[in-house]
């Protein structure tokens, strides 16, 4: 089933040449279907690319899904334009009175900052407390899942002596976990962040269960088990290129960078990316979707309960 997205977002254009059904509302409102409600909470500074990133995974299911973008209105992002904001996102204070399937909270690239002194962390904060009521499942990415781990179970993030950067092993830890349904015993997912959350922290709380890590790059999945929240530290949606973008700027600016760890064949910066986690990165999501969010919500989605005990794990 097709993804339905604002009609004019860049990302309908890029999903049609890549073969990913796109539905028009003309078309959306002659089947006799609820589409998924889904929520995109972007902080990342490129948001068009990021709209792409998780409209290509959220479209690449059999399930119809609706996208709804907003963006911190705390804050003015330099990197989008003041004209697609005002086209394709809402402010919470526009939906703060509806209900969704599902919420994805994103990354951002403020993680040197302590949580308190981000423009936005009110806000964030806001919206945080709020999907615990409003919305069947969150999922929280990379620095939202930091900030998610804080703000509802009080773990802080540590910093990492370098840059953890490149495409890294990874196992599933907890077997019954169907977020993993399908998975090989080792699967790669990318990373790029300077902060981590330790493992002792997580396991203290008793509410809270890894559900798998890295060798390499630490824990990369924990489940809240009674709030339908999903954290993951690590950007299962990034494109082939991202990491190399990102190396690429930071070349550029003079910064101490090395090339992303097993990214690049032989480590040969002048070789094209390879890509080893597309396959996993639908699937995760497929599972997310399919297990977490359309096999548990209700029709009404005035009937999703606070905290409800989550039957999935």
């Amino acid at each position: 089933m097709p993804i339905k997205i604002p009609d004019g977002l860049p990302a309908v254009e890029t999903l049609h040449q890549e073969n990913i059904f796109v539905m028009t509302q003309g078309r959306a409102v002659t089947q006799d279907i609820r589409p998924l409600q889904i929520l995109l909470v972007n902080l990342m500074p490129k948001k068009i690319q990021t709209e792409i990133q998780f409209s290509r995974l959220l479209g690449n299911t059999s399930l119809q899904i609706e996208l709804e973008l907003i963006a911190p209105k705390t804050h003015t992002p330099v990197n989008t334009p003041a004209e697609h904001l005002h086209t394709f996102y809402k402010t919470f204070d526009e939906v703060r009175d509806r209900n969704f399937d599902g919420c994805i909270i994103t990354g951002s690239p403020v993680e040197h900052m302590p949580f308190e002194d981000v423009d936005y962390w009110k806000e964030l904060c806001d919206i945080m407390e709020w999907t615990k009521r409003h919305v069947q499942s969150t999922f929280h990415i990379c620095w939202g899942a930091q900030a998610g781990l804080y703000y509802h179970y009080g773990i802080p993030k540590q910093p990492l002596p370098e840059k953890l950067f490149g495409v890294f092993p990874h196992v599933v830890e907890y077997k019954r976990s169907i977020l993993f349904r399908g998975f090989d015993d080792v699967f790669y997912v990318p990373h790029s962040r300077h902060t981590t959350v330790l493992r002792e922290d997580i396991e203290a709380v008793p509410r809270l269960q890894i559900l798998s890590s890295s060798p390499r790059a630490g824990v990369y999945a924990v489940y809240a088990k009674k709030h339908k929240q999903f954290f993951v530290t690590g950007h299962s949606e990034y494109d082939a290129d991202t990491l190399d973008q990102e190396y690429r700027r930071d070349l550029k600016a003079g910064k101490p960078i090395l090339p992303p760890e097993n990214y690049y064949p032989g480590n040969d910066d002048t070789k094209a990316p390879l890509v080893t986690w597309r396959a996993h990165a639908n699937l995760l999501f497929c599972n997310w979707l399919n297990y977490f969010v359309y096999q548990t919500t209700p029709y009404d989605l005035s009937m999703i309960p606070e905290n409800s005990e989550e039957e999935n794990s």
